[in-house]
């Protein structure tokens, strides 16, 4: 058994995420034609940590951000008891750029998941994913993040587990052995 690792402290973790922001100013500009949706359910945690360091650095108040519930969406569905979350999203996302907003990105999936569900309230101009942690040598489906927070590489059997401070306590990524 690995001992685990610690990926992000909570200095760092702070760090990455004022970073993520930055890049999506130099993208999006004032948030005018772009939206944010977390991916419920931990997907929610980073989207509106980025919607209110967002607020902060451009002094607005009005940077969209919702929630979006994949769970019948999954091609797991029927395998897993899933608990299906809420979807809140009270904009339209027609001819908006939208940034899909994950934790972590492993095996590409859930972003599938995340983008049929999506389609359900509209067609976007453009989708962007951005995601805290990219477990990059284990996809299975072709799908890559533009915005990434820290890139690892780790085998299928470790787990990465991403704590926030809302719910855990503290911000801290580990990596776990198995």
């Amino acid at each position: 058994m690995m001992k685990p690792r610690i990926i992000l402290d909570s200095k760092h973790f702070e760090i990455t995420v004022t970073r993520l922001c930055c890049q999506l100013i130099e993208v999006h500009n004032d948030f005018s034609e772009t939206v944010i949706m977390g991916l419920q359910p931990r997907g929610i945690f980073l989207a509106y940590r980025i919607q209110k360091k967002l607020n902060e650095i451009l002094k607005k108040k009005n940077i969209k951000c919702g929630s979006l519930d994949i769970t019948f969406f999954r091609d797991d569905f029927r395998q897993k008891e899933l608990v299906p979350n809420a979807t809140e999203i009270d904009f339209i996302i027609e001819n908006k750029n939208v940034v899909l907003v994950d934790d972590v990105l492993f095996t590409g999936r859930t972003i599938r998941a995340g983008l049929d569900a999506m389609l359900a309230f509209g067609r976007p101009k453009d989708v962007e994913l951005l995601v805290l942690i990219d477990r990059r040598l284990s996809r299975h489906l072709p799908i890559q993040a533009k915005y990434v927070g820290k890139t690892i590489d780790s085998i299928a059997s470790e787990k990465v587990k991403v704590e926030w401070k809302e719910t855990d306590g503290e911000d801290r990524v580990t990596l776990m052995g198995v």
